[in-house]
């Protein structure tokens, strides 16, 4: 009766049934995998936000495809204000960086075609690729000091069917971003092979050191689109708004924006009132992202403290976005760590499997959960891996 592609285990895997026990039992559970911004203690300004979405425009249907143009510019300005450029014309607006995904797998590949995706990095890729009947095929980042592209690795996972290939910058997990050299290597390696480029920008604003990291929205060394949206960039993921920025060839740039725009006008997903208050929405990061580097920042010096008082286990580096990868003792497998930690004190992490670690031996957590309880949650878990 169902597809192949929803052919999905739908059984809780072991760490989700024993979070579910210990929230049963009614023990706390200090949550160091914490993603939801709105729930991490960040003061917003709720009557600039609300106020934006009572606009009269809203009761009229204007159906553009690629956004409406106001919307569009709004995203452009937010560019702009970074020292880039991008013509709203290329760019076409969706719900999540999730549905542009999908947008441009539709575009760019038949069932079974290939794309290329970093490992370690976020798990969603997966569903989205089944989805669409696209294989994704991974290449892994190296760790010497920071992480890089594994680049012999990469060539090698090129075949007739590859058709992309997705870089996330930062990446998610390792926070690590795409160089200057990466990117002009990057560039030039797909131009030459007839691929695009696909960039997950999400957490482009959120660099650790306070410097102004480059977006990808004008690269022209090869097809590139580069996605983000305000879920990450003003933490307002409930406001269902993202986009793709077109940029390289102008040919190819031309013609892959007409045809995204008759993708995008097949589902119409975007409603008028966040349209209309985009530029409000993108307004507020100015107020958000003070906040939420404040909280970084100051959890990952807690972090370092307690590390420097013990030697089994160590932080990798990272360059921005909000999460810390651990390296810890190989006792278990990551998953049966992470099992144990909750069980015994009540503390929630994830295991580096969740985002394709290689091995066993990480730890991903998330730093922008609330002060005291990263600071709690980081002492039950070291003195746990002590013991």
């Amino acid at each position: 009766m169902f597809s192949r592609r929803t052919d999905w285990k739908l059984t809780p895997n072991h760490f989700t049934r024993a979070v579910e026990e210990v929230r049963l039992s009614g023990r706390e559970i200090l949550d160091l995998t914490l993603s939801n911004p709105t729930r991490a203690g960040i003061v917003y300004d709720g009557p600039a936000i609300l106020d934006s979405l009572r606009n009269l425009k809203s009761l009229d249907y204007d159906p553009q495809a690629k956004g409406l143009l106001s919307a569009r510019e709004a995203v452009a300005a937010y560019y702009t204000d970074r020292g880039e450029h991008i013509d709203p014309e290329h760019l076409v607006l969706t719900t999540s960086t999730s549905e542009a995904y999908s947008h441009i797998f539709r575009l760019l590949a038949n069932p079974g075609d290939e794309v290329l995706v970093p490992q370690p990095s976020y798990p969603l890729f997966d569903f989205l690729a089944e989805l669409q009947d696209v294989k994704l095929v991974g290449y892994p980042l190296w760790y010497d000091h920071g992480w890089q592209i594994d680049w012999s690795s990469l060539e090698l996972a090129v075949t007739g069917k590859t058709r992309a290939v997705v870089v996330v910058h930062p990446n998610n997990p390792t926070g690590s971003y795409v160089s200057a050299g990466e990117r002009e290597r990057l560039s030039n390696f797909c131009r030459d092979r007839g691929l695009a480029v696909i960039v997950d920008e999400v957490f482009l604003d959120y660099a650790h050191d306070g410097s102004r990291r480059s977006s990808f929205v004008a690269n022209d060394g090869a097809l590139t689109f580069t996605l983000s949206g305000i879920s990450k960039i003003s933490a307002l993921p409930q406001m269902k708004l993202a986009w793709i920025a077109g940029s390289g060839p102008r040919s190819d740039t031309e013609l892959a924006v007409q045809r995204l725009e008759v993708v995008a006008d097949t589902y119409l997903s975007l409603n008028a009132p966040v349209q209309l208050a985009t530029d409000v929405f993108l307004e507020q990061r100015k107020k958000i992202q003070p906040q939420l580097m404040q909280r970084v920042r100051g959890n990952l010096a807690e972090l370092d403290h307690q590390l420097a008082g013990q030697k089994s286990s160590e932080r990798l580096d990272i360059q921005g976005g909000w999460y810390a990868v651990l390296r810890v003792p190989v006792m278990q497998s990551d998953e049966e760590l992470a099992i144990a930690l909750l069980q015994n004190t009540g503390t929630m992490v994830h295991p580096g499997h969740f985002y394709d670690f290689p091995r066993d031996g990480y730890l991903v957590i998330s730093l922008i959960t609330p002060e005291k309880d990263f600071r709690e949650g980081i002492s039950r878990l070291l003195n746990f891996l002590g013991h």
